[in-house]
């Protein structure tokens, strides 16, 4: 425990004085929340609606970090670790390959926390948000949606050739998801032939879950999202395990 305290430290120094992350996951979404809030205020989603479009983003806001995270971050890292040989060189230390592959978890995930939190400070005290639905619920929610998307992301960075190849498949799969899925131009104002075809991505289905338990809907409505994000998950986190080389 000790040794992943110090390790945890850090490296998570060393994220911060890279910056990326500090932009991409924590900056990026409170920009893009005060851009939605200044532009729509506490307006209704819709006419007649019940729910500000603040509270209707929220849930596809609260993934940004998670993207950045998992999408990018994570199969980069891993990747070039491997590259420059740091992986091979930690199995001959107390400290294993895996511990720092867990540090590093825990580092994108406190970057979504922190990135979670700080948006539903700025909604609730500057646009009045207000969750519909129960906090627990939407937390294990977010745990799922957290937990699919950084397994996507070990699954990239173990199965890259090179740090080079994980930057190409990170972009592929971080900038369509990110623009297109929810998370920044919102998925309610698409037109259906492109709702259709952007519902085959997985944060899509994500951001639908996130949503729904936001504005305290059935989660009834969105049951088949939820059991893609497990078999996403499931899939991947085995993909992973199977595939991954530390060197």
């Amino acid at each position: 425990m000790k040794s992943f305290s110090k390790m945890l430290k850090i490296e998570g120094r060393l994220s911060i004085r890279d910056m990326n992350m500090v932009i991409f996951a924590i900056i990026m979404p409170l920009v893009i929340l005060i851009v939605l809030g200044c532009i729509y205020g506490n307006k209704p989603a819709f006419e007649g609606a019940s729910y500000s479009f603040i509270e209707q983003s929220f849930g596809a806001l609260s993934t940004i970090a998670i993207c950045a995270s998992g999408l990018m971050g994570l199969p980069i890292l891993i990747s070039d670790y491997r590259e420059r040989k740091i992986l091979k060189k930690f199995k001959v230390t107390p400290v294993s390959p895996g511990m720092l592959l867990f540090v590093h978890l825990t580092i994108y995930t406190i970057y979504s926390l922190v990135s979670i939190f700080t948006l539903w400070i700025f909604a609730k005290e500057f646009w009045g948000f207000e969750m519909k639905g129960s906090y627990i619920i939407f937390f294990g929610a977010w745990v799922l949606v957290l937990l699919s998307i950084l397994s996507i992301g070990m699954l990239v960075g173990g199965v890259a050739k090179n740090s080079k190849q994980a930057s190409v498949i990170a972009c592929i799969l971080y900038f369509p998801m990110l623009v297109f899925s929810g998370a920044t131009l919102p998925y309610e104002i698409m037109p259906v032939q492109m709702q259709k075809i952007v519902n085959i991505m997985p944060l899509t289905q994500g951001i639908k879950i996130l949503k729904c338990v936001t504005l305290g809907n059935e989660l009834g409505d969105i049951f088949t999202s939820i059991i893609v994000m497990i078999i996403i998950a499931v899939i991947c986190m085995v993909g992973s395990i199977k595939f991954f080389r530390w060197e």
